[in-house]
């Protein structure tokens, strides 16, 4: 077996997720598009180089619609979830993006600054007299629940059912949540389905509220395009930015001539958290597409049907396009990184996610400026699945 073989043989061990950089830089240099076996079984092209990577974000032959290859008309609660702008094409996407982008202008995510950091604050009042904490479980994890189930007007005492339900989807693939998926798929269905009848019953000002009356209006949004447009909302608007506050704390813990740096230097945070997202990017593997005909991507000969997946993490750590890419910087300036994906499916809601990880960084290290990793790094346990990158528990001594 050479060298590459073994590389592909070892992904997604535990070894492997813990530390998937080697890996990725020997991909890239011998074979930047290797086919892979996954863990569920299927095989995919992985794509490693930043360049190749931003040209398949782009790339329109590739397809997020999986239903056009296939016969099966029949919709399941998989499919309910899958009905967003996230696994749409054109024309669809337009429409489904449209609907969702008046809830994230630049002047409403700007307005949410005050709220935002009111979670922030009352988070830090539960920890403070604490010696140690789990970062994820008391700080990571509520701060960005609690945003969006206000956006979208849930009931704030139902965000630890989101995370079980979230984790079920996120993980199900290889994690511990395979044997619970599709209970946890039926349960988000039939809060969904409670939630938008009491909604409709008495709609307010809250997004959910108004995605109901756009479709009311004949804006041509079913009642599947609801539950998927919904659920990516509550999933992803609270998943990555889980991770980017964990990542980034881990980050800086990890290098203490930066953490230094950002505490002397609070206004370096914004290239802070953009250096946190390329150097450990919340999201590793982009979603899937789908080749949607028989075509050639750089040399490889992709069949109609074939799965490709864009690997974020190891395109943000390409030397062809970032100078010494292995090393964590703080003041990086002009990080075109791929955290946030590229193109048409580009995160809708990447502005919410660095005006929280900006307040969650500096009001955590401003209350706790002497705060330390309580824990071996190489002995954390890291979250399973194809998505996210990030740990299930940070102990953090403050």
């Amino acid at each position: 077996m050479n060298s590459i073989e073994s590389v592909k043989n070892t992904m997604f061990t535990k070894a492997f997720t813990q530390n998937p950089y080697p890996a990725y830089e020997k991909l890239r240099e011998e074979e930047p598009i290797p086919y892979v076996l996954l863990p569920d079984g299927e095989y995919a092209w992985m794509i490693t180089r930043y360049k190749d990577a931003v040209e398949a974000l782009k790339d329109q032959r590739f397809i997020k619609d999986f239903t056009k290859l296939s016969d099966n008309g029949d919709m399941d609660h998989s499919s309910v979830f899958s009905q967003n702008m996230l696994f749409a094409d054109m024309p669809d996407h337009k429409r489904l993006r449209g609907l969702v982008s008046k809830a994230f202008t630049p002047q409403m995510i700007a307005g949410l600054r005050g709220r935002i950091q009111e979670i922030t604050d009352d988070l830090l009042d539960e920890v403070e007299g604490k010696d140690n904490i789990n970062l994820i479980d008391e700080f990571a994890f509520p701060l960005p629940i609690i945003v969006i189930c206000e956006m979208l007007g849930i009931p704030t005492e139902d965000r630890n059912k989101f995370r079980v339900w979230s984790n079920s989807m996120i993980e199900g693939s290889n994690g511990e949540y395979a044997k619970d998926i599709q209970q946890h798929m039926n349960d988000f269905v039939q809060y969904l389905g409670k939630r938008f009848a009491t909604v409709r019953e008495n709609p307010g000002e809250d997004l959910i509220s108004k995605l109901i009356i756009s479709e009311e209006q004949g804006d041509q949004l079913t009642e599947q395009e609801l539950y998927g447009v919904v659920s990516l909302l509550i999933i992803a608007g609270h998943e990555t930015t889980v991770n980017l506050i964990g990542n980034s704390v881990m980050a800086l813990l990890e290098h203490p001539e930066q953490f230094e740096l950002l505490k002397s230097q609070p206004e370096l945070i914004n290239t802070a958290i953009e250096e946190t997202l390329r150097f450990n990017d919340p999201v590793e593997f982009s979603t899937s597409r789908w080749a949607g005909e028989n075509l050639e991507f750089k040399g490889s000969p992709m069949k109609k049907g074939d799965l490709v997946i864009i690997v974020l993490n190891s395109a943000n750590h390409d030397p062809n396009q970032f100078a010494d890419p292995e090393v964590f910087d703080i003041t990086r300036q002009k990080s075109r990184h791929l955290a946030f994906g590229k193109g048409i499916h580009a995160c809708l809601g990447a502005p919410l996610a660095r005006l929280e990880g900006e307040i969650a960084i500096n009001s955590l290290i401003k209350r706790f400026p002497s705060i330390k990793m309580n824990a071996d790094k190489n002995e954390l346990d890291w979250r399973s699945g194809m998505i996210v990158r990030g740990v299930r528990e940070l102990p953090i001594s403050l």
